[in-house]
């Protein structure tokens, strides 16, 4: 694909992957450990690219091993298949193929050596200058993935899952729309992405749609975050709007390292501040209108808990459990239901809003749990770390990990939150469910100027 789709002579490919990368917003993200990026002609795709691939750059720990995982588009297969090539070649150098990690994906059928099918191929080729132009040195393992269910693809990333490598899944989204139809249906991709909703993505959603369902099933078993963390088409790029070709770049990082920017923790602190002053100037009521924000980090779908306190003690705690809008709307949303709206306590009054210290949650997927009895439930918990919902029946209960500070041992933490689930404090049967989640958690005292500068650029 060398002089079709990227450059054929090394000087050019080189710097028009650093115009690229240069170009790119800077990603609050240390170690991801699985990427989307598309896979059309540099001059479309490339600057969507980079977003993701910039994050490899930055990476705390650089991957020694990369596993490239896209979508046959010209030779017909089942299956997955490996290359036996011990070497791929760009214009930028050599590759050294990772032939062990192949032979055990044959070794456990879970792919097949078909080297046909990476004739003319080039949604795994062109990711390849962007490698070399971030990372210094590694190993390659191009799998090519044909008719394959999502669950195919889970297994194979399963298998090869070690803190050493990264996945790099190639995929465009949507194809041969109109601009502004492209944008509403990428946009409601980008959410089952970020939502870990494989239920929702097809063939018309993106080109590598069982690459992305089976990566966002090991995001589930994994306790992956994801965020898209560009989005946009190639009438933004290089093309007309007329019909357009969609692209994504979005990273998938641990939930329990994840941790935002210090500025999009401000503008989310700064959201929340803002709307309990609102409410509190309109008896409890919200203004019409909902924060909007210019960052990808927080215009993704997430779901969030908000605790206030006064002088040190619990003023309200609400939140929500699985995602249904952006993060800063529903920090801002959840900041008034826990003001405003928590049966424990009472509305509350316009001039307590100064004495109150505002904390922010950002909660994972939660993932049901596997136990053969109380004890072997007590032995899996991570203290500190893990987030619990409790349900039996209709009686349900949630501690937040923070319950840890104050909770410290694993067997009070789970007889606690039977109780507050309302059920005997040693309550056990076959019907109990349990479900886990970690959270990125971050405070700070309400301030008033962060009101203004809120409001500010909102109106900007």
């Amino acid at each position: 694909m060398a002089g079709h789709f990227y450059p054929a002579e090394a000087g050019s490919c080189a710097g028009q992957i650093k115009r690229f990368l240069d170009d790119a917003l800077p990603v609050s993200v240390s170690a991801p450990q699985i990427i989307i990026a598309p896979h059309a002609g540099h001059v479309y795709s490339g600057p969507i690219a980079a977003t993701a691939y910039k994050t490899l750059a930055a990476h705390e720990t650089p991957p020694r091993r990369i596993v490239l995982l896209g979508p046959a588009h010209r030779v017909p297969f089942r299956g997955l298949a490996v290359s036996d090539a011990d070497y791929w070649a760009t214009p930028l150098g050599d590759i050294r193929v990772d032939r062990d990690g192949a032979g055990r994906l044959v070794g456990d059928e879970l792919a097949r050596e078909y080297e046909d099918g990476f004739l003319g191929e080039h949604s795994l080729e062109v990711h390849l200058p962007f490698l070399q132009s971030v990372l210094s040195d590694f190993v390659l393992l191009p799998v090519l993935v044909g008719d394959a269910s999502y669950s195919q693809v889970s297994a194979a990333i399963d298998a090869l899952w070690a803190d050493d490598t990264v996945f790099v899944v190639s995929s465009d989204l949507s194809h041969f729309l109109d601009y502004d139809t492209a944008r509403a249906r990428d946009a409601r991709t980008r959410a089952a992405i970020e939502t870990l909703d494989e239920t929702m993505l097809d063939g018309e959603a993106a080109c590598g749609c069982r690459i992305v369902g089976g990566a966002l099933l090991q995001a589930k078993q994994r306790d992956l975050r994801v965020t898209g963390v560009d989005l946009r088409n190639s009438g933004d790029t290089a093309g007309d709007k007329a019909r357009v070709v969609g692209y994504g770049a979005f990273v998938f990082e641990a939930a329990a390292r994840a941790r935002l920017s210090d500025d999009d923790r401000g503008e989310l602190l700064a959201a929340a501040a803002t709307a309990l002053d609102e409410a509190a100037a309109n008896g409890g009521a919200v203004k019409p209108g909902s924060p909007t924000t210019t960052s990808y980090a927080l215009s993704a779908r997430r779901a969030s808990f908000v605790t206030l306190k006064k002088d040190g003690k619990l003023r309200g705690c609400v939140g929500s459990v699985r995602p249904v809008r952006s993060l800063i709307e529903d920090v801002a949303a959840n900041a008034v239901r826990a003001g405003f709206g928590d049966s424990r306590f009472p509305a509350l009054t316009r001039d307590e809003l100064e004495r109150l210290d505002v904390e922010i949650s950002i909660l994972s997927h939660p993932r049901q749990m596997r136990f053969s009895d109380d004890g072997d439930l007590v032995r899996q918990l991570r203290p500190g770390v893990d987030g619990l919902i409790l349900q039996d029946g209709e009686q349900r209960g949630l501690f937040l990990p923070a319950v840890w500070e104050s909770l410290p041992s694993p067997v009070d933490f789970v007889a606690h939150l039977i109780q507050k689930a309302g059920l005997p404090r040693y309550h056990w049967s076959d019907s109990l469910r349990v479900f886990r989640f970690s959270a990125e958690k971050f405070g700070g005292a309400f301030d008033a100027a962060s009101i203004e500068r809120h409001r500010h650029s909102r109106a900007g």
